[in-house]
């Protein structure tokens, strides 16, 4: 066998495992991002809901601000049609301005009542703004844990895959670039795996059958043979612990 043929084929068995491993450890660091997020949406979703509580204290409590001035206004408008009252001459004239201020009056009452309805809603709001404030301080810290805990349990697999990629980047550099254009190639065809180990006559990686004489030349291990289905690079294990091989 072809011994520098050999090495080759073991580094890309070598290289596919790492880049397995380096998917694996995407997928769950991945999965655990998605828990994350997930989390985060729902703190999220909490604050944008108080956001929108405190809002309607805010609008709540201009609409109490408003009427505050306006009652003010009128009451001015009272006074000082009741001043005015004590000068007039003419009956008409005192007519006039006592319809003005019974007019104000009402225009006051009605005011002063919808006040009252402002400050209930205003308390109902600021009640219901605290509780909810309360509510998300508790829900942040218990997502915060969540989420370092999460962290925690990643720990292992991201140092894993820092070393995968630093071991795959090494293998890279050291195989001939015509090679690894191959087997990267190959792999994109197959979802990650480019190499396939041949037994029974079959490719391991696509389970169909390979001819017996390519059977042969990969057993020889002289060229590099490809499964004629799936493309993936072929390679023998030589089970016989007598052999030499």
């Amino acid at each position: 066998m072809n011994q520098t043929l050999k090495q080759d084929i073991e580094t890309l068995v070598r290289l596919q495992e790492i880049e397995s491993e380096i998917l694996r450890l995407q997928s769950v660091i991945q999965k655990v991002e998605k828990e994350k997020i997930a989390l985060a949406s729902r703190l999220n979703a909490f604050k944008t809901d108080l956001d929108t509580r405190r809002q309607e204290l805010e609008e709540i409590q201009q609409k109490c601000t408003d009427a505050e001035q306006e009652i003010k206004t009128v009451d001015d408008r009272i006074i000082k049609s009741n001043e005015t009252l004590r000068m007039v001459k003419t009956n008409k004239e005192y007519q006039v301005l006592l319809r003005e201020v019974d007019d104000n009056k009402r225009r006051k009452d009605a005011l002063e009542s919808q006040l009252l309805d402002f400050y209930d809603q205003r308390e109902a709001i600021e009640t219901g703004v605290k509780e909810s404030e309360q509510q998300f301080l508790q829900l942040e810290q218990h997502i915060r844990a969540e989420q370092a805990e999460i962290d925690k349990k990643t720990v292992d697999d991201r140092e894993l895959l820092a070393q995968s990629l630093e071991q795959q980047k090494k293998i890279g550099q050291d195989l001939d670039p015509s090679l690894m254009t191959r087997f990267r190639k190959v792999s994109r065809m197959n979802q990650g795996q480019a190499v396939a180990q041949v037994r029974n006559e079959s490719c391991m990686g696509c389970f169909m059958n390979v001819p017996p004489q390519l059977c042969i030349e990969v057993q020889r291990g002289n060229q590099l043979i490809s499964c004629p289905q799936c493309s993936r690079i072929l390679y023998h294990v030589n089970d016989d612990p007598m052999s030499g091989e």
